[in-house]
């Protein structure tokens, strides 16, 4: 990790910039999967899977057969922790629910909102270097509590042509109705555009690499919509001298196991701070059976040095993490001040990890900076909000000359003759 004392603000875009390939590169190869995908459905599947997968992929759908056999492959007491973790999951989601609310503008004029569930959404589950069924938790269950009537999802398979079976036991648990043996682009093209086995979905969820990323976003052109541009993932650790540099050292290297294209950064108030949380770094990474991609992120990755509070909440919020931890006597201070971050971690015992799995917060969060203008996956992310209203006689008769009026002036005389019938 690569120190910078007191860096300028002018210099933080270009230190904190995220590794990345050519994104000109990238477009072209992921758009010519989902031409192929939507050329030659199924058979550019199959292809890409045998490709990519190392496996022949000639039966994409997950089997009722395959999703028993999981009952004896999870362990009693795995279940047990994602059957707690689902529990806090669906509280916290439930709470976010809004009833509709009428609104009486003015007398005789209701208007309020009802939210519908999207009928048919798509969840993609990253299961190459690590099976993630954590995130499965995080968007099946608000689909299901939205009332999503088709959820779909994709995951790739292992050579043996099988889904790690912590997914597939997870899937199954939280309602998803649908799984498929697909990983990468070509999983969010055919969610997006549907093939013979694959139903077409009307949103997609879910991180993934690079490849994933690019692919909801040129869907997302098309017309299907997306949760967010979600890639490799990142954190940022704020410490001072109350700070226990064990923890630091372990939160970085969490976020720093995911895979080498993720990226952490450390902001410490002291070059102390930072000299002690490099030492226990060097000691937890030799632990880490996943050590080599979190050394390889560690090369992307990168300390500043701030002694003042306002430089501090100035580079969190150019950088907009898509995770934030508050290792600093006033936390509670500084996230106030806090606009850009996907999910926020307050004190020395609030690890990421609860987030990632069991306090409840969704962990499906955006990343690249991304986190300026969007927020992490919530119940609202798989609804739609309708507008609704209802008129009374008495009601179009109080509103009704204000709207003739403005109808009148922008030349819409249909406008205006639908509101002068109703109040003659």
């Amino acid at each position: 990790m690569k120190t910078y004392i007191n860096p300028p603000f002018a210099d933080l875009q270009e230190i904190l910039m995220r590794p990345t390939i050519s994104l000109d590169e990238l477009e072209g190869r992921v758009s010519a999967i989902l031409k192929d995908v939507k050329e030659k459905g199924d058979a550019a599947l199959t292809d890409y899977t045998s490709r990519f997968d190392k496996w022949d992929g000639q039966q994409l759908r997950v089997s009722e057969a395959e999703t028993a056999e999981t009952e004896s492959l999870v362990s009693p007491e795995l279940k047990a922790a994602i059957q707690q973790a689902a529990a806090n999951i669906e509280k916290f989601h439930s709470d976010q629910y809004d009833a509709p609310k009428p609104i009486e503008t003015v007398p005789g004029v209701l208007c309020w909102r009802k939210s519908v569930g999207i009928e048919k959404v798509g969840l993609y589950i990253p299961g190459g270097t690590a099976p993630l069924f954590s995130t499965v938790l995080m968007l099946a269950i608000p689909a299901r509590l939205a009332g999503c009537k088709k959820i779909v999802l994709c995951s790739p398979a292992g050579a043996d042509g099988k889904i790690h079976p912590a997914i597939l036991w997870t899937a199954k648990f939280a309602g998803v109705t649908e799984i498929f043996k697909l990983g990468g682009a070509q999983a969010i093209a055919a969610m997006a555009l549907g093939t013979e086995t694959v139903p077409q979905v009307y949103k997609i969820f879910g991180p993934g690499n690079q490849y994933v990323t690019m692919a909801k976003m040129l869907v997302n052109r098309l017309g299907v919509a997306i949760d967010m541009p979600a890639g490799p993932s990142e954190v940022m650790v704020v410490a001072d001298e109350t700070a226990v540099p064990a923890f630091v050292a372990s939160d970085l290297l969490s976020q720093a196991e995911h895979g080498i294209d993720s990226q952490v950064v450390l902001v410490a108030k002291s070059l102390d701070i930072v000299k002690a949380v490099e030492a226990e770094i060097a000691l937890q990474l030799q632990q880490l059976t996943r050590g080599q991609f979190a050394a390889k992120a560690l090369e992307n990755s990168k300390i500043l040095i701030y002694e003042e509070d306002a430089k501090i909440v100035d580079a969190i919020n150019a950088y907009a993490p898509e995770h934030l931890i508050l290792s600093v006597a006033n936390y509670d201070e500084i996230a106030e001040q806090v606009v850009n971050s996907g999910s926020i971690f307050l004190g020395n015992y609030t690890p990421e990890s609860a987030g990632d799995y069991a306090s409840g917060t969704n962990h499906t969060l955006p990343t690249n900076g991304y986190a300026r203008a969007y927020s992490g996956v919530s119940l609202d992310s798989f609804v739609k909000k309708i507008s609704m209203q209802r008129i009374t006689k008495e009601g179009i008769q109080l509103l009704g000359p204000a709207i003739e009026k403005m109808a009148a002036a922008e030349m819409l005389d249909a406008h205006k003759n639908a509101v002068s019938l109703r109040i003659k």
